[in-house]
């Protein structure tokens, strides 16, 4: 129901040729510039804080830039970059900007090495400053570094810890700063060992210049940056001299995907963005696969290196759920799967009347799992047919036959997503109003007080949305029952691996568990979770175990379902309301690929998830019982 923020996307686009031969073959040598801004409006999902990008000119002479960025912050942010690049050509005469040669020697952004980044925030940090890419200079080029990415590390105190102890001292605490010093210091010293190499084959002045770039590995450099780090992550670069690179988490928990021709060499966060782009089958796409890194060099020359040892795949399960555009081809199936398995539940919630039901769905990212789920009821209505008609004594009469064959699957769109109000009263009931008109309803799309309403979404995270909003604004239309669909199961847990939700009170599954344990004055066991999660930290993180999934123990899953329907229901509305989720084994059904659920079962891939998962219970009860 909430926008969830999912931290980033990324795009890389490497040239293989000059700039005249796109010049040539496409009509302009912008090629590269074109298709980057492509392939970061189309992951414009990903992020609307802030977008960012880089480019980076091969062989360039002293004295002359070579390495350009342009960020901005807000939702247009990709279109104010994108203007401002192009106001750096008002002045070029329409023959000189058409000139391959001339833009190359003169115009910024006029390189082969591209890269675009798109944000959101998952640590409440906004502004410029925190808007990737990140740059870091240097009068050699190959120690210049540009970087971004999509991740968020669940171990930066550690590794702070280490940079003091080694005897630095970082300007800001985050671990995309850390990451970019960390990662720049072991640039600096792959440099360093080219150039002792070079000086003790008899080099000297440019010559060595020229082997170092030559020579530069960056695999090095990510085997002792990255070895570590403790997250979900696809960390992407440039250097100053040409390198470029992007590597997967050994987990795989965040995704890239790559597409290379004797033409170019691109990446971005999601598939279908590549397809699109430049106009690829499904088939031709690859995944960069967990701990290891694409590499392109200076020459041109791609390479997929392993960098860290792979562990169990743990793919994000809630890419395929909500994040990731629904035109990838097996996305849209998995949605459609989520959907379709739902029916059963859903059937014992409306007491297998589906002549007195109507079915919908919550705009926009849940319309897939919809179609799914109308699937599931239709298949089940054919079935029931058959029955009927299997079932008859005697050759049926046309009026029988219409009678059995009449009933079908009622479909409305009941709910609609209305413009974005603007809730620029920010205290009290006033806010509240406001906040209750972000969806509209199709007044008349059901029987009043006959037919039941079934809503489905995505997911259900904080309720807020439901509270506020959608079961006030669905009562109107006076339905026997509301029955909510959420096509993910419950989520229990925080997520420390770049989706925003880093604390457990923000989730209303959470909240209904902690209710129905002062219901039952079953206070104790918070105070044992409490001690658990203390005694667990005390351990090396490898050997901790997540002590909060003791909070949902002594409940199933429909009395934590009933009370959160207590805890939602809006003042006023009487309507009889149940919710339906997905279950565990519906999601694994669903999307066997993609095993990371550890927003629903609490089971992290990585040590610094579960560490992370017991601090936050406890840093929950020590504010509550401070509060209190």
């Amino acid at each position: 129901m909430e926008p969830l923020h999912e931290d980033c996307g990324v795009a890389l686009i490497r040239l293989l040729k000059p700039l005249e031969y796109y010049q040539q073959k496409y009509g302009t040598w912008m090629y590269g510039l074109n298709k980057l801004y492509l392939m970061m409006e189309k992951q414009h999902n990903r992020g609307q804080e802030g977008a960012g990008m880089a480019c980076v000119k091969l062989n360039s002479e002293p004295g002359k830039e070579y390495m350009f960025r342009e960020r901005a912050m807000g939702s247009n942010a990709i279109t104010e970059i994108f203007g401002n690049l192009k106001d750096n050509y008002k002045d070029v005469t329409p023959e000189q900007l058409a000139d391959a040669s001339f833009a190359k020697e003169n115009l910024p952004f006029a390189g082969e090495v591209f890269m675009g980044h798109l944000r959101y925030s998952t640590t409440g940090k906004s502004g410029i400053q925190y808007t990737h890419p990140f740059l870091r200079r240097n009068n050699w080029r190959a120690k210049n570094l540009c970087f971004c990415g999509n991740f968020n590390m669940t171990n930066v105190d550690e590794i702070f810890d280490q940079l003091t102890e080694q005897g630095q001292c970082p300007r800001i605490y985050s671990d995309t700063y850390i990451l970019l010093e960390l990662m720049g210091h072991r640039l600096d010293r792959e440099v360093e060992r080219n150039f002792v190499d070079a000086k003790s084959k008899g080099l000297e002045k440019t010559a060595i210049t020229s082997y170092i770039e030559d020579h530069v590995d960056m695999s090095n450099v990510l085997k002792t940056t990255m070895k570590d780090f403790d997250g979900g992550y696809v960390v992407c670069g440039l250097t100053g001299s040409g390198e470029m690179f992007a590597m997967r988490d050994p987990w795989g928990i965040r995704p890239a995907f790559y597409y290379k021709n004797d033409e170019i060499i691109v990446l971005a966060s999601e598939r279908p963005v590549l397809q699109t782009t430049f106009d690829l089958e499904c088939d031709e796409i690859l995944e960069l696969e967990p701990g290891t890194s694409l590499m392109v060099n200076k020459k041109g020359e791609c390479s997929i290196q392993k960098i860290l040892e792979p562990k169990e795949k743990q793919a994000c399960s809630f890419e395929r759920i909500y994040f990731s555009r629904g035109s990838d081809t097996d996305i849209y199936k998995e949605r459609k799967k989520l959907g379709e398995q739902l029916t059963e539940p859903i059937l014992k919630a409306v007491n297998y009347d589906t002549k007195h039901t109507v079915f919908s769905y919550i705009p926009n990212t849940a319309e897939v799992a919809y179609y799914g789920m109308l699937d599931g009821f239709k298949e089940y209505l054919n079935r029931k047919k058959l029955e009927a008609i299997e079932s008859l004594d005697h050759q049926p009469t046309h009026q029988e036959l219409e009678q059995i064959l009449g009933e079908f699957v009622r479909s409305e769109k009941v709910a609609w997503k209305d413009i974005k109000l603007r809730t620029f009263i920010s205290e009290g009931e006033s806010r509240n109003d406001l906040a209750s008109h972000v969806y509209d309803v199709s007044y008349g799309s059901i029987e009043p007080y006959t037919d039941n309403l079934v809503i489905i979404d995505d997911s259900i995270v904080r309720g807020t949305t439901l509270k506020e909003s959608i079961l006030r604004i669905l009562d109107r239309l006076h339905p026997k029952k509301m029955i909510m669909v959420s096509s993910a199961p419950q989520i229990r847990y925080p997520d420390y691996y770049g989706i925003d939700m880093p604390h457990l009170e923000e989730f209303c599954v959470f909240r209904a568990a902690i209710e129905l344990l002062k219901d039952n004055h079953m206070q104790y066991v918070i105070e044992n979770v409490y001690h658990d999660c203390q005694n667990e930290l005390k351990k090396p993180k490898e050997e901790m175990q997540n002590a909060v999934r003791g909070i949902y123990k002594p409940f199933t899953i429909e009395q934590i379902n009933e009370k959160i329907v207590e805890m939602l229901r809006p003042d006023g509305v009487t309507t009889p309301i149940e919710l339906v989720f997905q279950s565990i084994e519906g999601l694994h059904s669903a999307i066997p690929n993609h095993k990371g659920d550890w927003y629903f079962t609490g089971k992290y891939p990585t040590p610094g998830g579960t560490k992370n998962c017991n601090l936050a219970f406890v840093n929950y009860v020590e504010k509550v019982y401070q509060n209190e």
